[in-house]
């Protein structure tokens, strides 16, 4: 029996309220209204007023994601779709290569008899989307304010907040992208698998309209990646060996633009202008415990992946959905929010989706790493052959999509 400090003070407590945890708001409004659900997201970050319509400055300069086809599904479910594509731009077709080899791979969405293949929208456009819709929820906000403290408790989890809350949860989600050092409190490891390599990000003007191809190119330095964005912006996502990554950099914006040509070629046409450019390392990083009893750690906190298929997101966001899908059964069933057989049911829906995209990005990764003359041969045929095998290019392109597991 808990004592009183220990009394469950909210059934859901959102540790979090960037995209993943905001998504999980979301979703969770049916529950809500039909539970009553006492539900609380927590905050490290000031955030935009949210219950003002939302409104965007474009900026050259802002960072932005790949939406699957099947994460577009997900946020039409929530309602949130409309405005969100507002500032979206249309992935039609993804051209697959690797430099100084014949061969591609191309995946279209006329293939599989839809519009897009997904849409590449601004990070900070969707959030302000959210909370807006987050905004017209019952929801508890902590915001500015940090988890000091987490620890289990007959009931859930005790919080105690910078703000000088104490919360206790029966069901903690841990959204915060693994960054806050909860994880670790709590004894949870996780697997490290360090890449030694490092993602330079930013965005790039082209010279002709990409009418809305994205490109994925192998170079011997690692993946090249650009997503169309609105006009003739794309966002680039360079890849190098770490330490590498810090010439590039410190290049005049001259200079790096000639780099980048040298290194993905003329297929995107001449790159004429450059943004702000970020750098990010890279590994593979997977929580060994998604699930305890009255927990449950979502998105990065989760599973941090390599950027080269653009699954991160998209991974996470259906994580989200199945939890949601899984409690709202757990409810209806008279289970409390936090009950480990619901959470044990979570986890069994999402391991397999989990375990495929984490083998198909990192194996990307490393086939296309490996530098071996009659190894890049065979990768060449495997493109070409994908290209011409149509129920198999139709197959990869419903899981680039997020449609097919």
């Amino acid at each position: 029996m808990a004592t009183p400090e220990e009394a469950v003070t909210h059934d859901i407590v959102i540790v979090g309220g960037g995209l993943v945890g905001a998504s999980l708001g979301c979703a969770l409004a049916p529950l809500i209204e039909r539970n009553s659900l006492r539900v609380a997201v927590i905050e490290a970050a000031a955030l935009p007023s949210a219950d003002a319509p939302p409104t965007w400055q474009p900026s050259f300069d802002a960072r932005a994601s790949a939406i699957a086809e099947g994460s577009a599904q997900h946020f039409r479910r929530l309602g949130v779709w409309e405005a969100m594509r507002q500032e979206a731009a249309p992935i039609k077709r993804i051209h697959i290569s690797e430099r100084g080899r014949f061969g591609a791979t191309r995946l279209s969405a006329a293939d599989v008899g839809i519009e897009a293949l997904g849409h590449v929208i601004p990070n900070a456009w969707m959030g302000r989307v959210l909370h807006h819709h987050l905004a017209g929820l019952p929801l508890e906000w902590h915001c500015p304010a940090r988890v000091e403290t987490i620890s289990p408790v007959a009931e859930g989890h005790r919080l105690s907040l910078s703000d000088g809350s104490e919360l206790t949860g029966a069901l903690t989600v841990l959204a915060d992208g693994g960054r806050s050092g909860l994880k670790e409190q709590l004894g949870i490891e996780s697997d490290h698998a360090p890449y030694e390599q490092t993602a330079l990000i930013a965005n790039v003007a082209v010279s002709q309209p990409h009418q809305g191809v994205a490109y994925e190119r192998f170079t011997r330095e690692g993946p090249i990646a650009l997503l169309p964005l609105p006009g003739n912006a794309m966002e680039l996502v360079w890849t190098h060996p770490a330490g590498a990554e810090k010439a590039r950099m410190a290049l005049s914006e001259g200079d790096f633009l000639h780099a980048l040509q040298a290194a993905f070629g003329d297929r995107a046409g001449r790159f004429t202008h450059v943004g702000s450019r970020h750098a990010y390392p890279l590994t593979l990083t997977t929580a060994k415990e998604p699930v305890r009893p009255g927990l449950a750690v979502l998105g990065n906190a989760a599973h941090a992946l390599h950027p080269v298929a653009g699954q991160g997101f998209n991974l996470a966001l259906r994580g989200v959905m199945d939890l949601v899908d899984t409690l709202g059964a757990s409810l209806a069933a008279g289970q409390t929010p936090g009950a480990m057989a619901m959470l044990e049911d979570f986890e069994r829906c999402r391991e397999r989706d989990r375990a495929n995209v984490i083998r198909f990005s990192d194996g990307l990764v490393r086939l296309f790493g490996i530098d071996l003359p009659l190894l890049g041969h065979a990768r060449a045929a495997g493109l070409i052959g994908l290209n011409l095998a149509g129920p198999l290019r139709r197959s990869l392109a419903r899981r680039a999509m997020g449609i097919e597991r």
